[in-house]
């Protein structure tokens, strides 16, 4: 990708360290929780100490039925609570039978959400503790039903919503933020969320499900969270006319307009948090996304997971399958539906990594690579009608018009689908696959459940059984001639919550391509026999932050190598300083 970028900035690098980056600011731990101990007692500040009904609507420190009987005493609680006192354990319990009960997910969504605003360590828990069975309910697939609802669902307000209203301001709307030590940021425009369209405003539920997600997968402390909505208005007629729409409704900001609003936002940020803090863009639109990541991607700290995190997690997932299809990396030729943010972005890192196998230039090793958008193949023939991020992709070629004719003629080992366009991998295309090859990789990521390109059930029916599947969102085993298929999910959380981790334990202050190769390296290795043998190409969520700590190892180490880091001096074992570094949800004692 930094190939690609350079271009957009003249040249510039992300290793040059561009001077115009320096700004002052940042944050420091003023109250050593960070340092604490888990059996250490630390006190429960919030601009005084917290105390009786105050610090029962406290979610960062309320524990319910938890409090012992020193604490009811300590914090003016007698009477404000039932008399028993419960463990966090029974707590926990009695939640999943309560949220279990639940037959429609978005209850289930507005269950955890109503939790994380009550009790925010038991939150964790429970999302730590039942993390395959919790995933898809506090993030895909149904946050999407939750930002497409986001207004009618609406309570509490999460995070920061920063509109045109606040321009000129928003360095003093920064500020309003409680916390002051944020080391992540997540910010959208809500204009491409999901494979759903122009959610706007409503798009807050994606910042505030990937923070979740930083904290219960990678261990970074809740308080050092932000979701950010800029909120420039929305081109869906259905949310302007919807009298419970929560954003601005007009017509989106374009052009000068819009970019001065981000540039605003991007100089706040530096300012009010220091050089350190990383800022991950989610669910622009592609021509914003591209822009934005090149322009501040030599100044700031930066990092879009739908182009760089997808990339990341899909070429892990591809080299781990190489066991099971065979050959090296260069070997392999692949053909992508969608030529967006994911589809250019996951075809990049391939190229950069069969670039750095094979020691060719990146240009020779886009050869392999092919790519579908919505007028058929990207061919030399249509480069002036391109955007730039799909110029380095037309390749001499006569022109095809569909997916199906693509792959009878280019003849791929592996199909990966990111149109965001549901049922666009038939059972014609399935078919040629498998002719093609003996086991066929068929990659089906887009993202909810609803657009995927197939279904599971679909890849390994009409491959009848060959197929290696994975796909952007869950799907259950399936059974296909007495024999069970399990599929792969492609998802971005594998990935994420360790390389922030691993950004932050490092200090970096800048996001390189070698460092996305590490991630992708290190969760590649981490796919067992016991996995290979069920046809998964990815290790078990269940083991998901001891991949992360591990991610984040290898991200760090790279960092330093690059010359990126600033903690200094580097931990001896990385590993176990990510470990010791996560956020443990487990319930703190109170003096």
């Amino acid at each position: 990708m930094e190939s690609v970028l350079k271009g957009v900035r003249g040249g510039e690098s992300v290793l040059d360290l561009s001077p115009r980056s320096t700004v002052g600011g940042g944050v420091e731990d003023i109250y050593g929780e960070d340092c604490a101990t888990e059996d250490q007692l630390i006190t429960p500040w919030t601009f005084s100490v917290a105390s009786g009904c105050s610090l029962l609507r406290d979610p960062q420190y309320n524990k319910g039925l938890a409090f012992t009987e020193q604490e009811r005493d300590a914090h003016y609680l007698r009477g404000l609570l039932p008399p028993t006192v419960s463990s966090q354990e029974l707590q926990e319990k009695k939640l999943m039978n309560s949220i279990r009960q639940y037959e429609v997910p978005l209850q289930k969504y507005v269950a955890m959400m109503d939790l994380q605003e009550r009790n925010e360590r038991l939150f964790y828990k429970l999302l730590i503790d039942n993390v395959e069975e919790l995933l898809p309910v506090v993030y895909t697939p149904t946050v999407g039903e939750a930002c497409q609802k986001y207004g009618s669902i609406f309570r509490r307000p999460q995070g920061l919503y920063i509109s045109l209203k606040e321009k000129g301001k928003i360095l003093e709307v920064l500020k309003n933020w409680p916390e002051r030590s944020v080391q992540v940021i997540v910010v959208t425009d809500g204009e491409r969320i999901l494979g759903l369209g122009d959610l706007g405003t409503q798009g807050m539920g994606i910042p505030v499900g990937k923070l979740a997600l930083y904290t219960a997968l990678g261990g970074v402390r809740p308080s050092s969270c932000l979701p950010v909505t800029i909120d420039v208005g929305t081109n869906n007629e259905k949310l302007l006319n919807d009298e419970f729409y929560i954003g601005l409704k007009q017509k989106r900001a374009t052009g000068k307009e819009y970019y001065d609003l981000l540039h605003e936002f991007m100089s706040a940020v530096k300012q009010n948090y220091g050089e350190k803090v990383l800022v991950q863009f989610e669910d622009f639109a592609n021509h914003n996304a591209f822009e934005l990541l090149a322009k501040y991607g030599t100044t700031h700290l930066v990092f879009n997971d739908d182009i760089q995190g997808t990339a990341s997690v899909v070429l892990a997932g591809v080299v781990a399958a190489l066991k099971l299809i065979g050959g090296t990396l260069p070997d392999h030729k692949f053909l992508f539906l969608g030529a967006g943010e994911a589809g250019t972005g996951i075809a990049e890192l391939i190229a950069l990594e069969i670039s750095k196998q094979t020691k060719e230039p990146i240009e020779e090793s886009r050869k392999r690579i092919y790519l579908v958008d919505s007028k058929g193949l990207i061919v030399s023939s249509r480069k002036n009608s391109l955007q730039h991020f799909k110029k380095p992709w037309a390749h001499d070629h006569e022109p095809v018009a569909t997916l199906l004719e693509a792959v009878k003629i280019i003849k791929p080992t592996v199909l990966v689908g990111t149109s965001g366009v549901g049922k666009t991998f038939t059972k014609e295309v399935i078919e040629a696959m498998t002719l093609n090859n003996k086991i066929p990789l068929i990659l089906a990521l887009s993202n909810p459940t609803s657009q995927s390109e197939c279904t599971a059930e679909e890849a390994y029916t009409w491959s009848e059984g060959r197929a290696i599947f994975a796909s952007g969102s869950p799907f259950d085993p399936v059974e296909y001639k007495g024999k069970v298929y399990y599929s792969g999910q492609s998802n971005n959380a594998y990935i994420f919550p360790g390389f922030g981790l691993g950004i932050i334990i490092s200090g970096a202050i800048r996001v390189h391509d070698d460092m996305l190769l590490a991630a992708s390296e290190s969760l590649a290795k981490q796919v067992t026999d016991e996995h290979y043998a069920k046809g998964l190409t990815y290790p078990s969520l269940t083991d998901i932050r001891k991949i992360s700590a591990n991610i984040a190892a290898n991200v760090a180490a790279k960092a330093y190598e690059l010359g990126l880091a600033t903690r200094l001096p580097r931990p001896e074992n990385l590993v176990k300083y990510a470990e010791s570094c996560m956020y443990s949800p487990l319930y703190r004692n109170y003096r």
